[in-house]
């Protein structure tokens, strides 16, 4: 049989990988049409189904699963070399892929790459933001951001943010005709605002720990957001409870546009890391930016 062309083989790789014709076209900038033209080429001249596709889904047959599995890890040992061979330019180049959380991509990510960046034109970083605990091999990010005890133990971690504390809020127009909750389960009686996280399973559980004893309870209000911004604009505006960073309402505090409750239930737990697998082999690029993270600790 002829060589494949390679070019073929990345068209597949992009499609099984996305399991979207419209995603993997977008990712490699061509027509759908196109790429669809290039993957039954492939099959044709493999004489071999490589994706089954319907209305909704595209997913690799048995022989697609197969040579997804083979030539996968392949072509990203070729990326990751080609991505290694910028340590012989004069200044590093690349781009780095990170997911993370809101909180942490604002108050952790951005700050070190906006006095990173200005010195090296030629790194580029993509920063997607998902509350959902995602397989960063599997969806070939760089690196993610999560809390310490989050991370998998096969991954490399590296500490990259201070200790962290909670704090359920409210405004002091909440509490005008309301007691303030002294436990956690007198949060059942009052209005809270409640987060999203598609990991989770739906809801969060606020969580909270005092003397040992770990607590999380499933509140109820009228609002239910997937940020933070909503929910303290919420709290500010005196429409319930919020459980939000401590870093994020200590200026409301402050100033006295929000009251704390419950702090004694909020002690602190550890902060945000920088995970990626222990197979990566680190671009000058990327160890840029993991420097870069260290440093503000």
């Amino acid at each position: 049989m002829p060589r494949q062309p390679v070019n073929d083989l990345i068209a597949f790789l992009a499609v099984a990988r996305e399991q979207s014709f419209t995603k993997a076209a977008a990712k490699l900038g061509v027509s759908q049409s196109a790429l669809s033209h290039t993957i039954r080429g492939l099959e044709a001249r493999l004489g071999l189904r490589l994706l089954t596709r319907t209305t909704r889904s595209v997913s690799p047959t048995e022989a697609g699963e197969r040579l997804l599995v083979t030539i996968g890890p392949r072509f990203d040992e070729i990326e990751n070399e080609l991505a290694a061979l910028s340590e012989f330019r004069e200044k590093p180049a690349g781009t780095i892929r990170i997911t993370a959380g809101e909180h942490a991509a604002e108050t952790i990510l951005w700050p070190a790459l906006e006095t990173l960046l200005p010195q090296y034109p030629d790194v580029h970083v993509e920063i997607i933001v998902d509350y959902g605990l995602t397989d960063i091999v599997a969806e070939r990010y760089d690196a993610g951001v999560r809390l310490g005890e989050q991370v998998a133990k096969d991954m490399i971690a590296v500490r990259i943010g201070p200790d962290m504390r909670m704090a359920a809020v409210g405004a002091p127009a909440y509490f005008e005709n309301r007691p303030k909750p002294q436990t956690p389960q007198d949060l059942t009686g009052h209005n809270c605002i409640n987060l999203r996280l598609p990991t989770y399973g739906g809801i969060y559980a606020w969580e909270f720990e005092k003397d040992g004893r770990e607590l999380k309870v499933r509140v109820e209000g009228q609002l239910v957001f997937n940020n933070i911004a909503l929910r303290l604009n919420a709290a500010l505006a005196g429409l319930g409870l919020a459980y939000l960073p401590e870093d994020i309402v200590q200026p409301h505090l402050h100033d006295g546009r929000l009251v704390r409750v419950l702090e004694d239930w909020c002690p602190p737990f550890a902060g945000y890391h920088l995970y990626y697998p222990s197979r990566r082999q680190a671009s000058p690029a990327f160890a840029l930016v993991v420097n870069a993270l260290r440093r503000r600790i």
